[in-house]
């Protein structure tokens, strides 16, 4: 009897690293979803998805189907052992219910790190600037007239509230401005992994930083890690750079921070709830706003898809993978 030839369900299409899709379909059987929603999809995986053995998924995943929770995970058939998502941040997948099914989760966390990296000091520098008041008054033909004053980069504490990868690149893009850069984690880094960066506690780092960025994982002890209180700790005229991800912030406290003139400006790439965006903020000149553009470059999306696909190409051929979830590392 012939071997079952693995079945891969893609919950986006390869863009990017096409010649990469191209080996694996010669090893496995691969399909994009057709399901136009999540109960189409429970429907679905009884019958033409039944024995998918890996599935592939985005940030973007969720909309077909949600977020992969408890709940869509144990409608997932007994085959499917692999779910290979080619982002970072994996807040959309319940780590916990996959190991309970026998499901490996793998990320892509290497892949993001430069562009993030980068994405996060054009809204450092461009908030501290106040560039975004100075590029509506050009566009309203009111040329320079009523722009405030920005600040410079150098001397400026900044704060790094998660020093991993994508911390550290921004501390190494920061140095040449003269950036003075302090870290928060749960606990101190070995000095290589923190990259020189001294180690101060959370409420130091709100205290004494003038700029702070954020860059932890969104879970239970992040979500509203920043609200009224935390806020109130900062220094007046503080600036805030948000690339993780937007629930770490409360929102609407930080719209009123920036309207009162706690917070000096803000540059956002994330928010709470995608797509839609806190109408203060919106509305508010002194918030420096991007629609989740990170790792929105042709070069870091074929990074992030080629990671995923060599995992998904290790699962079905039985290899160690890439990058497991450290969750699931064994």
């Amino acid at each position: 009897m012939a071997a079952r030839t693995p079945f891969i369900l893609f919950f986006n299409p390869v863009r990017h690293a096409t010649a990469r899709f191209a080996e694996l379909q010669k090893i496995a059987r691969c399909e994009v979803v057709t399901s136009k929603s999540r109960e189409e999809f429970f429907r679905d995986v009884s019958g033409k998805y039944k024995d998918i053995s890996v599935i592939y998924r985005t940030s973007a995943s969720g909309a077909v189907a949600g977020n992969f929770d408890a709940d869509f995970i144990k409608q997932l058939p007994p085959t499917c052992k692999f779910i290979c998502h080619n982002g970072a941040g994996y807040d959309q997948i319940d780590p916990d219910a996959c190991s309970e099914r026998g499901i490996t989760l793998t990320y892509a966390p290497d892949a993001v790190t430069e562009a993030t990296a980068d994405l996060a000091v054009w809204l450092l520098l461009g908030a501290l600037r106040q560039l975004n008041p100075a590029l509506n008054s050009l566009r309203a033909g009111n040329f320079k007239k009523g722009v405030d004053f920005g600040r410079d980069p150098q001397s400026k504490v900044l704060g790094v509230l998660g020093m991993g990868r994508i911390g550290r690149a921004i501390k190494a893009r920061c140095e040449p401005f003269g950036i003075v850069t302090r870290y928060h984690n749960r606990r101190p880094l070995a000095a290589e992994s923190a990259a020189g960066a001294e180690y101060v506690s959370f409420e130091k780092l709100l205290s004494e930083s003038d700029i702070i960025s954020v860059n932890v994982p969104l879970n239970a002890g992040t979500r509203h890690l920043i609200g009224p209180k935390e806020i109130a700790m900062m220094k007046d005229g503080v600036v805030i750079i948000n690339t993780a991800r937007g629930a770490v912030l409360d929102e609407a406290a930080v719209a009123e921070a920036l309207e009162s003139g706690k917070i000096a400006s803000v540059g956002l790439d994330v928010y709470e709830k995608e797509p839609i965006i806190n109408e203060r903020l919106l509305k508010n000149e002194k918030a420096l706003l991007i629609p989740h553009l990170g790792t929105h470059t042709y070069e870091t999306l074929e990074k992030m898809e080629t990671c995923a696909l060599e995992n998904a190409r290790r699962a079905v051929l039985g290899l160690p993978l890439l990058t497991p979830v450290p969750e699931h590392e064994q």
